[in-house]
Parts: C-alpha cells; sequence; structure tokens
C-alpha cells in the first residue's frame, strides 16, 4: 500500500456541457468523513476496488496539504461506517485536457447531490495555464459549497436556485 505527501493545488469547475463523449475511464467513489472542522478533514474513499484514508488541511486559496494513504477495502468499508452524516456518492470520469498535460476529474454526483457536475483540475502552480474545453462553465474554486464536506451537511438538492 502507498502513501502520498503532497501540496494540492486544484481549480474546480461547475460542468454545462457535454464531456461524457471524451472520458476514458469512470468509476464510481463512496466517500465520508472520519472528522472534519475548519481547519482540517479525515475521508475515507472506496474509489472502484481500492481503499483510500486522506487528510486534508483548509484550502489558502486554490492550494493546501494533502496525504493519502490506500488502505484495503475492507478497513475502508468499515471506516465509512464510522462516518460522520453519510456518504457521497458519484462517478468520476477521466478526460484528457486539450493540452496534453492535464486530466479533467468530472464528479457526477448521485443521491442528494443528484444533478450536480463538477470538473476539477490539479496544477503543479497556482497560475499555471491549462485549456478550458467548450463544456467547461463557471469557475467555483473559492465556493465553499461545492467542497464534498459542505455537500453532505448541505446537499445540492436543497440548494435554492
Amino acid at each position: 500500500m502507498s502513501s502520498t505527501k503532497f501540496q494540492e493545488i486544484e481549480r474546480k469547475f461547475l460542468v454545462v456541457g457535454d464531456f461524457r463523449t471524451q472520458a476514458y475511464e469512470s468509476t464510481e467513489i463512496r466517500q465520508g468523513y472520519l472528522c472534519r472542522d475548519e481547519h482540517m478533514s479525515v475521508r475515507v474513499r472506496i474509489r472502484g476496488d481500492k481503499g483510500y484514508l486522506t487528510i486534508k488541511s483548509k484550502r489558502i486559496g486554490i492550494s493546501r496539504f494533502e496525504w493519502e494513504k490506500e488502505i484495503a477495502v475492507d478497513e475502508a468499508l468499515a471506516l465509512l461506517g464510522q462516518s460522520e452524516s453519510g456518504c457521497i456518492v458519484k462517478t468520476r470520469h477521466l478526460v484528457k485536457n486539450t493540452d496534453g498535460r492535464h486530466t479533467w476529474e468530472v464528479d457526477e454526483f448521485h443521491g442528494d447531490n443528484e444533478g450536480l457536475i463538477v470538473a476539477e483540475i490539479e496544477l503543479t502552480d497556482e497560475n499555471e495555464p491549462f485549456d478550458r474545453p467548450d463544456w467547461l462553465g463557471r469557475e467555483v474554486s473559492f465556493d465553499p459549497r461545492y467542497t464534498n464536506s459542505t455537500l453532505l451537511k448541505q446537499p445540492y438538492k436543497n440548494w435554492k436556485t
């Protein structure tokens, strides 16, 4: 089992067009939070046939500390049973960006967050340029409503448009 320790730099956008024909992989994700506050969150996730435990710090701009370790699926299932406020369920679609250097992670949410589709791109620098596909909508990187931990507490189905 491997672990990763790094600084995550990520931008997040709403999806307004059809990206599906460009997706080369799709995987179901179930995730929950063992604890979270304004400074840090501890997340457990099952993605396909693998489990992960992740610690993330509070965002500063579009950057934050992230540590992730792969764990056995049976351990992840046990930890999901201990998560606060249930689970997020989504399908993650991977789409190569036209610049050839980046991959979009497009999350299509299910359950209480049905109808919400968000695309994320990880960068090596906050000012790194990247191509924007035509299906990309408004940026929501700085809107806390679109974080997974917030979507558990305040699901998309309850938002007033």
